[in-house]
């Protein structure tokens, strides 16, 4: 009250909370899921590229080309199970035109394609997602026994 007994009105008082609220929502929540996507993409990334690796040194290791490609797929489903990436994986390998990949001087390339579904509600039934992908190349005759 002021001296002549009237009251004053509260002005702006009380708003900060108001307005800081807002900006923590319009602001904080976006970064957030910012980087909460940064880091599933790179965990992604990491899981690709050890796929890769994995999935080209089982292949190279089995004794032929169909047992190779079996054991090269079932290494990279793991590889990518171990990062925790669930999504299913495209793994092509390819020999460099030879018939037969498990010949010495051959030179086995496999890549592994992924996806990785992004932190965001989905809309419609279909959420964001980003494609991962990696390539490893391994010459056959390194993982392989030599007998004399």
């Amino acid at each position: 009250m002021t001296a002549r007994g009237e009251r004053r009105g509260r002005g702006d008082r009380g708003s900060a909370v108001i307005e800081l609220t807002w900006l923590v929502i319009l602001l904080l929540v976006p970064l957030i899921w910012f980087l909460l996507s940064v880091f599933e993409v790179q965990r992604g990334a990491f899981a690709v590229e050890s796929a890769a690796r994995s999935s080209a040194r089982a292949y190279v290791l089995a004794g032929d080309d169909a047992a190779g490609a079996e054991a090269g797929r079932a290494a990279a489903v793991r590889a990518l199970a171990d990062q925790g990436v669930e999504n299913s994986a495209d793994v092509s390998f390819d020999c460099g035109g030879y018939a037969d990949c498990h010949s010495g001087t051959a030179v086995v390339t496999v890549v592994v394609e992924s996806r990785v579904d992004l932190p965001f509600p989905d809309l419609f039934g279909v959420g964001p997602t980003f494609a991962v992908a990696a390539t490893h190349a391994v010459p056959v005759g390194r993982y392989q026994e030599v007998t004399r």
